[in-house]
């Protein structure tokens, strides 16, 4: 599976993500973080007055925490789930594609109500 890359704003820690863009700025989902436009700008800083902190201010950040977003389960790449076959230090990005949130993911009435809980319902955590 190919790596998502997000870039995190050093001074305000921002993270600008491909998967979500900026639609408010004009920047679709699936742009991305080389293909901004020379004039951008983070948009956290700029509109605290920071100044025009532009690409320049952003470095790569690889999350290695990701929480459920229905119930706030956690998946730490150091801790892994051994007792489901995932070793520690396994990426969240090479989890197997069937992978379901341990907590919530085999409830019959969670996944009635918001299908299934996979991966696509986890978002990464700043920590």
């Amino acid at each position: 599976m190919k790596q998502i890359k997000r870039y995190k704003c050093r001074y305000c820690e921002y993270v600008y993500s491909p998967l979500v863009g900026e639609p408010h700025h004009g920047i679709p989902a699936g742009t991305a973080f080389e293909d901004l436009p020379e004039d951008y700008v983070c948009p956290v800083c700029g509109a605290q007055g920071k100044g025009a902190v532009g690409t320049w201010g952003f470095e790569l950040w690889l999350p290695t925490m990701f929480r459920c977003k229905i119930c706030g389960y956690v998946y730490d790449k150091k801790r892994g789930e051994p007792h489901h076959g995932i070793q520690p230090g396994t990426a969240f990005e090479d989890l197997p594609a069937d992978y379901a949130c341990p907590v919530c993911g085999s409830d019959p009435k969670i996944s009635g109500e918001y299908g299934k809980v996979g991966k696509e319902q986890f978002e990464p955590l700043m920590r």
